[in-house]
This record gives structure tokens, C-alpha cells and sequence, in this order.
């Protein structure tokens, strides 16, 4: 059961800044310190500079005064306020999102989302449901920033077993509010929807509907954190979201690719690494422009190569009864899950990696296409390339529905939402 609401957004006066262009960034997680920079570099106003007020990596960009970095982003919104690049909506709305784009597999689409807040439930059946694990280190930065800013300054991506959509879509054949294009190529457009009518009628369509976080788990129980720790009744129950339809046309899931380290120098690990697969798949050499699985059918297919050997090869699971041993316990879909299958028979098998190796992303990298991969153990980042195919969304939705949390990287929903658009007072 979802409980979805309009809410008075803090926005950009899109005529004091000149524009969403120069303003909006990608998603925090993304943004190394001399991205900050450039973005800053667009505009004073660009909202990283409250949103990543800290960078995540020690390159140049650090602000280098001993201020609170997370203070110190609450009173530039207080500064942007009174400056008037920052206004307070006087009454509520929701906000209708559309986003064109040329998805990896070169086809257009065109994604439809509602920016509304969304009241902050335990996940759990017919509730709200995540999809991947989660880190530590990020969930605090957000903690932290919320505590500060008082504001929810990105949007969780979720989608909705429930469409919503044709309720708002009258409001978008107008002028949009704010437009921008990112450097993907994407056009992103917002409206916004004041009508309570409107509002309401979305309230009830999305009443029973579940959700499931296609991105921003970090955000989503940094928003339970905070609901936790200040108790009560009031704003800080809701948290910003980006609603779209499990059955939106333009919804797409790409996979993420797995490339491995320290290989390159240890023949015998090589050689482990090549015993250990020829055992557990079939292997038909393809050449590395054969090397993407696309969408063949079958379990665990996957694409091979490595900086060694430099040649392209298709891996098939041979049977699926050790895997199953392993993952005793766990949901069939989960364990049909290629990520999951390359992690238990691979990664922890094979490779022995640990969890907290993968969790820390020791000796594991992630692409998100061939040619990155490929590029990654060109330029010796990276020693063995496993290439994914995309997960269907029934798949992914299919595991959430079991409450099994998948692998790390195991989606690339694309686009990604901009920060920038709205701001949701939680405080």
C-alpha cells in the first residue's frame, strides 16, 4: 500500500539562474571531485554544491575550508534562498517527468515518472521492496546531509506495480515547466501538476499499489533513518520519489558487466581461473565481437574474455544442480539470476572472493557496456571481462517478490533521474 502525495517543492526560479542546463547534475554517486568542479563551473547555483558538498574521492575540487561540509550546504540553501535562485512553493503539486532517450541497445524510448513524496514504509509485501544490497559508507553521507539540509535534494527511482501516469499526462501537453538535456543525450522535461483533482486521483490509483527501488536504496533507508530518529508525525514520514509503471513503455534494465583484477601476474591463477570454468560451463569460442550474450536464452549465459588471452567466448552452464546446492534455501528465481549465479559459482566459487571483497569492491570492478569492458582490460584496469545480459523487469521483479535482495550492480536502469529538478522538505 503506497501512500502518494503532492508536496510544496523548494525549486530553482528557473529565470534567476538562467535555466535547468547549468543547474542539475547527475546522481551524487557518479560525481568524483573534478566532475564537481566542472559542474560548478556551469553555475554557483549547480545543486551539487549541496547535494556532494563533500567529495567522495581526494582529487582537486575539495573545498578546502574546516567548515562542516554538510552544514555548510544547508546555509548555501539558505543564501540561494534569500538570494532568490531557491523558492518555496506556496501550495502543493506533484510533477510529471518525461525522458527521451537512446538506450544502450541504440533503440529510442521515452520514460514517464510522477515526482511526488511518498510515505516512508518497512520494507515488506505490498509495501515497498528493494532489489540490491546496500553499503554503509553512503547511507551515513545521506544521513548527515539530510540532517542538515532538512531536504530529500534527490529523487528515488521506484517503480509501481499500478500506473499513474494517464492521470498526469493531460498536464505535459503544455509548455513544460523546465527542460534540459544531459550529456547522455537525454531530454528531460517537467510540469507541474497543481490540480488537487489530479492529486487525488493518482492518490487512490497508487493506494494499492507496491513499489519497488529500481535506484536509490541508500536514500530510501537513509529516509527510514530519519523517520526513526526523529519520531512523531510530520514531513520528515515522506521521502521524494520518481514513480513509473512496472509496465511503462519506456522502462529498460541494462545489465552491469563484472571485470576482475589480479590476474594478469599470476599464471597459476589463470590457470585455476580457466580450469574452474571449463568444469562448470560449456564453452564455444565467438571472438570478442560475438562476445555479448544479448538476449540468448538458457541459465547463466554469459559473455568471457581476459587481457591474457585476448580472446571472446560464450559460457553456458552445464547444470544447475551445484548450483543449487549452494543456494539451497534461496527462491528459484533468485537462483536463475545470472548475477547470482556468477557470484556463488565465480566470484565467491572459483575466484574466492569474499563477501566483504565484493562488497568493498576489492579485485572487482563494474562497466557498463563491451566496449568499456573491453577498454578496462586494454588499458590493464582490469585482467578478466564477464559479460551480462540485460535482466528483464518481470525478472526483477519476480525476485523482489520473494523479499531476496540481489548482488550488487545486478540493474542499470537507464536514464538515470537528474538531481536539481525538485527539492522535498522533510523537516
Amino acid at each position: 500500500m503506497a501512500d502518494v502525495r503532492p508536496f510544496k517543492a523548494l525549486h530553482y526560479d528557473l529565470e534567476r539562474v538562467g535555466g535547468l542546463g547549468d543547474v542539475v547534475s547527475p546522481p551524487y554517486d557518479v560525481i568524483d571531485a573534478a566532475g564537481r568542479a566542472a559542474l560548478l563551473e556551469r553555475s554557483p547555483h549547480n545543486v551539487v554544491e549541496i547535494d556532494l558538498p563533500k567529495p567522495y574521492d581526494s582529487g582537486g575540487g575539495e573545498p578546502d575550508d574546516d567548515a562542516d561540509p554538510y552544514e555548510r550546504a544547508a546555509e548555501t540553501i539558505g543564501r540561494w534562498r534569500d538570494e532568490g535562485a531557491l523558492v518555496d512553493d506556496s501550495e502543493p503539486a506533484l510533477w510529471a517527468l518525461t525522458q527521451d532517450y537512446t538506450a544502450p541497445d541504440g533503440n529510442p524510448y521515452t520514460r514517464h515518472g510522477i515526482l511526488a513524496r511518498v510515505r516512508v514504509e518497512d520494507y515488506g509485501p505490498g509495501k515497498v521492496r528493494p532489489h540490491e544490497r546496500t553499503l554503509p559508507g553512503p547511507k551515513k553521507d545521506r544521513l548527515d546531509l539530510t540532517r542538515a539540509t532538512r531536504h530529500n535534494l534527490s529523487p528515488i527511482f521506484s517503480l509501481t506495480t499500478a500506473d499513474a501516469w494517464p492521470l498526469v499526462e493531460p498536464a505535459t501537453r503544455g509548455e513544460p515547466w523546465g527542460e534540459v538535456t544531459d550529456e547522455d543525450g537525454t531530454v528531460h522535461r517537467v510540469w507541474r501538476v497543481g490540480d488537487p483533482e489530479v492529486h487525488a486521483a493518482v492518490h487512490e490509483r497508487l493506494s494499492q499499489a507496491e513499489l519497488l527501488i529500481a535506484d536509490g536504496h541508500h536514500r530510501y533507508e537513509t529516509a527510514r533513518a530519519w523517520r526513526d530518529e526523529v519520531g512523531g508525525e510530520g514531513p520528515h514520514e515522506y521521502t521524494l520519489m520518481a514513480l513509473t509503471g512496472l509496465d511503462d513503455p519506456g522502462l529498460t534494465v541494462f545489465p552491469t558487466h563484472r571485470l576482475l583484477s589480479g590476474f594478469a601476474g599470476d599464471p597459476e591463477r589463470q590457470e585455476r581461473l580457466a580450469a574452474g570454468l571449463k568444469e562448470i560451463f560449456d564453452l564455444e569460442e565467438v571472438g570478442l565481437e560475438g562476445i555479448d550474450p544479448g538476449n540468448e536464452e538458457g541459465v547463466g549465459v554469459f559473455g568471457y574474455t581476459d587481457s591474457h588471452t585476448k580472446r571472446g567466448f560464450r559460457l553456458r552452464l552445464r547444470d544447475t544442480a551445484e548450483l543449487d546446492r549452494l543456494l539451497a534455501g534461496k527462491p528459484e528465481p533468485y537462483r536463475r539470476l545470472d548475477a547470482a549465479i556468477l557470484e556463488t559459482l565465480v566470484l565467491k566459487g572459483i575466484a574466492a572472493m569474499s563477501e566483504d571483497d565484493i562488497a568493498a569492491k576489492r579485485g572487482i570492478g563494474y562497466a557498463k557496456s563491451v566496449p568499456d569492458s573491453l577498454a578496462l582490460l586494454e588499458d590493464g584496469s582490469y585482467d578478466v571481462a564477464f559479460v551480462l545480459r540485460p535482466i528483464p523487469v518481470d525478472q526483477v521483479r519476480a525476485v523482489a517478490g520473494t523479499g531476496e535482495i540481489m548482488p550488487p550492480k545486478s540493474t542499470y536502469f537507464f536514464p538515470k533521474l537528474l538531481t536539481g529538478l525538485v527539492f522535498n522538505p522533510v523537516g
